[in-house]
């Protein structure tokens, strides 16, 4: 197995915004869990922390990026800086909203003074705006996942506050309706089939090269294991709450963490990311060596198992060469050894 460590390698397609999005969703995912399992006796405010940080990052980086765009104005022309800052705007914008339908989300869940329906409703306007923010993104080269995921699941979020004020009585298999429709498209669609068969095609091609197949098949392998537990948690989830199976929900959401740990891993290989966030404008590897040289010592040291292994093979093909040659020189010894010994007989010839 080749094993490869570069420092540099594995910060320069480094997406922290991805990161510290996925990693929170996995600690609020367990801390609701084992809420709702009764484990934990926090309030619902103190579960929602992770939810808390990943926003107080967002607004804390726009603000520093407004204040270095504003404060050096010679900075906007570098590059595709406007693009870049308006689409940090753009998502400041997406995750205030967002933070008023969390906050609604919270003091229900913990005073049930409002009605799921009014909760509800800055998701389902963020759902309405994504789909022209999309639109926006696609034109301008842009990631869109938050805004693409909102704007698929307009439906379900309808479904999901009627049926917690119980103005609907349905299933709630038929409540997930939208996203059962929309998991089953992901995984016979673009995600999970697409990606193996693709990387099944690429595996048995000679002409492509060690890293396109590698590339694809940790593809394939990524999308599966985001997909597929997802859909798990869903009919885990369909069950539990139609009280056909009486699992604690932390057995329930654990197909979630192998989903948020693959899209953690992921992080490490998404390019992109708005360089505008926290006024950075460069790429988070830049930075992050520009903020510690130290680090700059161990990022031009890699480590490779594959360059060991050649160089003991050649190692070991030498020793065989030379024990080859000491075989054949003991052998052509032995044989001069072994000839019979004649004597010299002069046979005269006369004249």
């Amino acid at each position: 197995m080749c094993l490869e460590m570069n420092l540099q390698t594995l910060f320069q397609d480094f997406n922290p915004s991805k990161f510290v999005v996925h990693t929170c969703l996995l600690i609020f995912t367990a801390l609701l869990a084992l809420k709702l399992d009764n484990t934990i006796s926090w309030s619902y405010w103190a579960v929602f922390t992770p939810i808390w940080i990943w926003k107080f990052l967002v607004v804390l980086g726009a603000t520093v990026g407004t204040y270095v765009w504003w404060q050096y104005p010679h900075f906007r022309l570098e590059g595709e800086a406007y693009i870049h800052y308006k689409a940090m705007l753009i998502s400041l914008a997406i995750h205030l909203i967002l933070l008023m339908f969390e906050l609604l989300v919270c003091d229900q869940l913990t005073t049930n003074r409002h009605v799921w329906i009014l909760v509800f409703i800055p998701l389902i306007f963020i759902s309405i705006v994504s789909i022209a923010i999309c639109i926006w993104c696609v034109k301008h080269d842009r990631s869109y996942e938050l805004e693409l995921f909102c704007a698929v699941n307009i439906l379900q979020f309808i479904f999901l506050a009627l049926r917690l004020d119980h103005f609907i009585n349905w299933s709630w298999e038929v409540v997930f309706v939208p996203m059962w429709i929309l998991m089953c498209l992901s995984l016979v669609g673009e995600w999970v089939l697409y990606s193996i068969m693709f990387a099944g095609i690429l595996l048995r091609t000679p002409e492509v090269n060690v890293q396109q197949r590698r590339t694809s098949f940790n593809s394939a392998l990524a999308y599966t294991f985001t997909v597929i537990p997802i859909l798990v948690f869903q009919v885990l989830l369909t069950n539990k709450l139609d009280e056909w199976l009486s699992l604690s929900y932390i057995v329930v959401v654990s197909p979630l963490f192998v989903t948020f740990a693959t899209l953690i891993i992921m992080s490490f290989s998404s390019k992109g990311g708005n360089k505008w966030w926290f006024g950075i404008r460069k790429d988070f590897c830049q930075f992050l060596l520009s903020v510690f040289p130290l680090l700059q010592e161990y990022a031009n040291i890699a480590y490779n198992n594959n360059v060991n292994r050649q160089t003991n093979e050649q190692t070991s093909e030498y020793r065989d060469d030379d024990s080859i040659k000491d075989k054949k020189h003991k052998n052509h010894k032995k044989n001069e050894a072994l000839k019979p010994i004649v004597p010299i007989t002069s046979i005269d010839v006369p004249d």
